[in-house]
């Protein structure tokens, strides 16, 4: 277009000339002649003009040229104010966002992640890298070493006699004790199955030198062991034996001393705060971290894998949710809003700083390039427009000057 603009100048200014030398300037020719001077004219005065946003024409310093260049600091904080007071303002925000339904498009997004179009792969997948780029980036050791504190920390702060003291109460409340009652009773018989020797030995051990001698310390363990083995076996077999009923009864008075006894409570805590300071917890809260860790990092890394799984299960039925929930998208979209427009209030100035800085930072040249890359060729139609326009004025006058003379 600089081109096409220069070339119609030098034109005019070449008819000019031509129609000076060669023609009379009376009759149509004058017309002629009238039409190229002005057009010449125009067209120098809108190349002046066009240049001196830019640069100084011809490279002369006049006064007020080079108007870009002089004085982009001022349009730098100019562009900024007018950011600040047309865009990023808490009402205009306001008004764009209510029109702005996120909730409704993260549930259809959630809901259908690999719907038609490519920008979702890509943006699952960008957000996938991100993750992954963050977890593997992250120091390890010094996370796995926060995740342990802070866990040490919540279950130090955990009051656990009364959950445990709950927890039993509700397990006898649905007969979950007796399933209890009966692992203890089997493994009770299978201990003393696997150690009647020593049992044997103990009652030996503790008989008179006269038992021993006339050999009724063997009777006497071979009655004590058939008796507890037919104990064994009649608690397990009578769901409704006396022993199981005081067991029972001691579960249930175990359960309330646990809610409710402060002795109770202190040494139950006691023996939870030994448990959580013992090396080996603290081994397995940072195992816990590392398996999440390398979970995160496998499933962020294969985005398909992930979104294929009980994650993928879990974000579909929220995006449903979301779409689902009238009430809800309205909440989250109110809370979106209010976010959006305290970002704006808050940092708005800082936000438009940044162009204003960022306008300062640059040279002359490359404001006046990328200036003349955005609006140069609009300019350069104005050249050829003047250059017409000139033109037409210039047929205009000598019309008037031959009818009036």
């Amino acid at each position: 277009m600089r081109r096409f603009a220069t070339g119609l100048l030098v034109g005019m200014a070449a008819l000019f000339l031509l129609v000076r030398a060669l023609a009379p300037s009376a009759g149509a020719w004058g017309f002629v002649r009238a039409f190229a001077e002005s057009a010449m004219v125009g067209g120098l005065a809108d190349w002046f003009a066009v240049t001196a946003l830019f640069r100084h024409p011809l490279g002369l310093p006049i006064p007020h040229t080079a108007i870009i260049p002089r004085n982009k600091d001022r349009i730098g904080d100019t562009l900024a104010a007018f950011l600040r007071q047309n865009f990023l303002t808490p009402t205009v925000i306001a008004r764009r966002m209510r029109r702005l339904d996120l909730a409704g498009a993260a549930g259809r997004f959630l809901t259908t992640p690999s719907g038609p179009g490519a920008d979702r792969g890509r943006l699952r997948a960008g957000a996938s890298r991100l993750i992954a780029d963050l977890v593997a980036a992250a120091d390890g050791e010094r996370l796995g070493a926060m995740v342990r504190q802070w866990g040490a920390q919540r279950l130090a702060a955990l009051d656990v006699s009364p959950i445990l003291g709950g927890a039993l109460s509700a397990a006898i409340g649905r007969d979950r004790h007796v399933a209890l009652l009966d692992a203890a009773i089997d493994w009770t018989a299978r201990t003393l199955t696997a150690n009647e020797t020593l049992l044997r030995g103990l009652v030996s051990e503790r008989s008179g030198a006269i038992l021993r001698w006339t050999g009724l310390d063997r009777t006497l363990a071979d009655k004590i062991v058939a008796a507890v083995y037919k104990l064994m076996a009649e608690l397990a077999a009578d769901p409704d034996h006396p022993l199981r009923a005081k067991a029972a009864d001691a579960l249930i008075e175990l359960a309330q001393r646990l809610r409710d006894d402060p002795e109770m409570r202190v040494r139950v805590n006691a023996i939870k705060d030994e448990i959580v300071a013992s090396p080996a917890v603290g081994a397995w809260l940072e195992g816990l971290w590392e398996q999440a860790r390398a979970a995160l990092l496998k499933n962020a890394r294969d985005p398909q894998a992930a979104m294929a799984g009980r994650l993928g299960e879990l974000l579909a039925q929220l995006g449903l949710t979301l779409q689902t929930r009238p009430e809800l998208a309205r909440r989250l979209n109110q809370f979106a809003r209010r976010a959006v427009v305290g970002t704006a209030a808050s940092y708005g100035d800082g936000i438009v700083r940044l162009v204003s800085d960022t306008v300062r930072s640059w040279d002359a040249g490359t404001i006046t390039g990328r200036l003349e890359q955005a609006v140069g060729r609009d300019l350069q139609y104005i050249r050829v427009n003047g250059t017409l326009v000139g033109g037409l004025v210039g047929l205009t006058l000598h019309g008037i000057d031959v009818l009036l003379p």
